[in-house]
């Protein structure tokens, strides 16, 4: 059970925490991001219907690492809605992954065996423009709703689940009392061995890692993995690095996972530099996604011939414990397949 420090995750804050007040200031209007980066001219390419589809979100500190000026930037590009993402692309559908297929109940995702991810909430502090849950009908599907109820008793069903997935949106996104709810129930189910948070926001919004969020990860019984998220050595900044040697410090295992995006990191170089990066920073890179195949994201795929070739190049270069593993995510399949 969690004792001392989730006391005071109890308590009511008198004030938000200085993470969310970031969070609010976030930058929601494509022309102030253009204006912000010195790219005003670049608005005729910008796709009125994407943004009031899936709006434009992004914290100021990760506008802060683009390079001004440049139309090209891999950061700028992850995250500004353009009109390719209103090209029509065959193969392209709203559940790329088959999420809705594996549903255990509201908000849990069973696909394979002894792990359950938990759709905890679809909020995030950034919108990436190739997520694979853009179209997620949040609405009706996150676990965190009424207490985590259902999700907790579906884990107590399965005595063979010993891994929980905490996911989105962001998981790290719900305030951490919220969090704590969820853990101290948790608890009761002495099965369950490990907890995995896959967040993007120690990158995006680094001071998320703040004192009540160590406490809590530092009191928790499980095993606990943080899966970040960063695609370009471009994020993985000082403050960033802090936030993760932090994670660390609370007893998480870090791993990154990112996804191959054409304009991104589709080079060797990139690729290199960002496996660096993350390990200068203690995090072990982990995955490389191929795109996942979700409708308004068809201008960011690398084919599979190049993708191979990448990674066949990157292995050449780097240390074994460097490479991370190229996968796809295909809907049915008992695990990541790899490529």
């Amino acid at each position: 059970m969690i004792t001392g420090p989730a006391l005071s995750l109890q308590q009511t804050p008198t004030a938000p925490a200085r993470w969310q007040q970031l969070w609010r200031d976030a930058v929601r209007d494509p022309a102030e991001l253009l204006a912000l980066v010195g790219l005003p001219g670049l608005a005729a390419r910008v796709s009125a219907s994407a943004a009031a589809q899936f709006p434009l979100r992004v914290p100021r500190g990760f506008v802060a690492r683009m390079r001004p000026g440049d139309p090209n930037d891999p950061l700028l590009r992850q995250v500004l809605p353009l009109d390719d993402e209103d090209q029509p692309a065959p193969g392209y559908g709203l559940d790329a992954v088959g999420d809705l297929a594996a549903s255990g109940g509201t908000g849990v995702i069973h696909k394979y065996r002894g792990r359950v991810l938990l759709v905890a909430t679809g909020s995030c502090a950034v919108h990436c423009r190739y997520c694979f849950r853009r179209h997620y009908p949040y609405a009706e599907q996150t676990a965190a709703a009424g207490q985590w109820r259902e999700a907790l008793d579906y884990l107590a069903g399965d005595a063979g689940v010993s891994e929980v997935l905490l996911s989105g949106g962001d998981p790290l996104s719900l305030a951490t009392p919220k969090l704590a709810e969820f853990t101290r129930a948790l608890a009761g189910l002495p099965h369950v061995r490990r907890l995995r948070l896959h967040t993007r926001l120690p990158i995006v919004l680094p001071e998320r890692v703040d004192e009540e969020l160590l406490a809590w990860l530092s009191a928790l019984p499980q095993q606990v993995v943080v899966v970040v998220h960063a695609n370009h050595a471009n994020e993985i900044d000082a403050p960033v690095a802090a936030a993760l040697d932090r994670l660390r410090g609370a007893g998480a295992h870090l791993l990154n996972q990112a996804v191959l995006l054409r304009g991104v990191n589709d080079s060797v170089a990139a690729l290199a530099d960002l496996s660096e990066a993350l390990f200068a920073a203690g995090t072990l890179p982990y995955y490389l996604h191929q795109l996942d195949r979700v409708a308004g994201a068809a201008h960011f795929e690398v084919p599979d011939a190049e993708a191979r070739a990448l990674h066949g190049e990157l292995a050449a270069r780097l240390p074994g414990y460097l490479v991370p593993r190229l996968v796809r995510e295909v809907a049915g399949a008992p695990s990541k397949t790899p490529l």
